[in-house]
């Protein structure tokens, strides 16, 4: 059956994509606000599987770019969506038929249902990431080897570039150049022809959002159900006893310490981070490493938490849980694995507590 992404979906997606952000992709409050305008003056949209496109169709995969906490205080311009679409379809003379979100995490997962609403497409119930990821290189296309031959950027007053890079690592350089000339935040987009997506994206990560956000919104107990629902592990729940964090190069850089409370007060669990939490390390030892999921949410409500927000003295806990088996191959673990980002340790496959109560297909094609 087809399924449509209405206004009152927003806050559930929301919910989801900040939990499926580990900490990165933006704080989703702003645009929440945005998706929830933009579907009460244009109307729902429709989802749209991977299995429903052919080689008719042309997707533009769109996300923010840059560094989260300075897109608190700067927001996207309302013009930027349809730049970014007109000039796409001017270089490539492709007509784009449906938008999917880069990635699903934070607000990068809840922009592009109202960008796509605005524009009068579809949305591809898909994501490159299944998560959140700081760099360009660290996309599912790039893991099933499927080309990012054109990528236009805008920014808020109005600049556009096209880039035609001979890889991703190259797009990643040239992204991050533009977006920190822009004030380390810009919009980007990429093509990918619909023969291209089955098997190059994460499916089914739209709806499961939206599923994992209506679970947390009418919980009774929001860290034990959200837990269940991901198939999680709560490692810690306590409180923040430090924050470092810094902007650098486009990137929110730092960790965070949360000392444990009550019978775990003697506990300390620090979470590394680079715009999402990378690493969970105790008592020297590693818990849990990208490319599985780690999230700070408050221990009350559940609700994730970015790391642009996280203070002092916040009551969290830390769940973790299995990434897609996309990012286990050895070709997922050079793009996006701990050596990915600069950590000298071997990545262990973290177990989690069980399989979700909802679980989507493993992407497998091209790898």
């Amino acid at each position: 059956m087809t399924r449509m992404i209405t206004q009152s979906d927003v806050a559930a997606l929301a919910a989801g994509a900040a939990v499926f952000g580990t900490g990165g992709g933006g704080a989703v409050s702003t645009a929440q606000m945005g998706t929830e305008t933009a579907l009460l003056e244009h109307g729902p949209v429709r989802l749209r599987t991977v299995d429903e496109l052919g080689p008719e169709d042309t997707v533009i995969a769109m996300s923010g770019v840059g560094a989260p906490t300075v897109g608190i205080e700067m927001l996207t311009s309302a013009e930027q969506p349809r730049t970014l679409l007109e000039e796409a379809q001017r270089v490539s003379r492709r007509m784009i038929t449906a938008v999917m979100p880069t990635e699903i995490g934070g607000s990068n997962g809840v922009g592009p249902i109202g960008w796509a609403a605005q524009l009068g497409l579809d949305v591809v119930d898909a994501d490159g990431m299944g998560r959140a990821f700081p760099e360009a290189t660290m996309v599912a296309m790039n893991v099933a080897g499927v080309p990012r031959n054109l990528t236009v950027l805008s920014d808020v007053v109005g600049n556009v570039t096209v880039m035609r890079t001979i890889d991703a690592t190259w797009l990643e350089r040239h992204v991050r150049a533009f977006s920190v000339a822009s004030g380390s935040l810009c919009l980007g987009a990429s093509l990918i022809h619909g023969n291209d997506v089955a098997g190059a994206v994460i499916g089914g990560s739209v709806s499961r959002a939206v599923d994992v956000g209506h679970v947390l919104l009418g919980a009774t107990h929001p860290v034990e159900e959200l837990s269940a629902a991901l198939g999680a592990s709560v490692l810690i729940s306590g409180k923040i006893v430090d924050v470092s964090r810094r902007t650098v190069d486009g990137f929110v850089r730092g960790s965070v310490t949360v000392a444990g409370v009550g019978l775990e007060r003697d506990r300390l669990v620090r979470v590394e981070l680079q715009n999402e939490n990378l690493i969970v390390l105790e008592d020297g030892k590693v818990r849990v490493s990208v490319p599985d999921l780690i999230t700070l949410v408050d221990s009350e409500t559940g609700h994730a938490i970015s790391t642009e927000l996280l203070r002092f003295g916040m009551r969290v806990s830390i769940i973790a849980w299995p990434c897609d088996p996309l990012w286990r191959t050895s070709r997922g673990l050079e793009i996006a694995g701990p050596h990915a980002f600069g950590y000298d340790i071997p990545y262990r496959p973290y177990a989690g507590s069980g399989c979700p109560t909802k679980k989507r297909a493993a992407v497998s094609g091209g790898v």
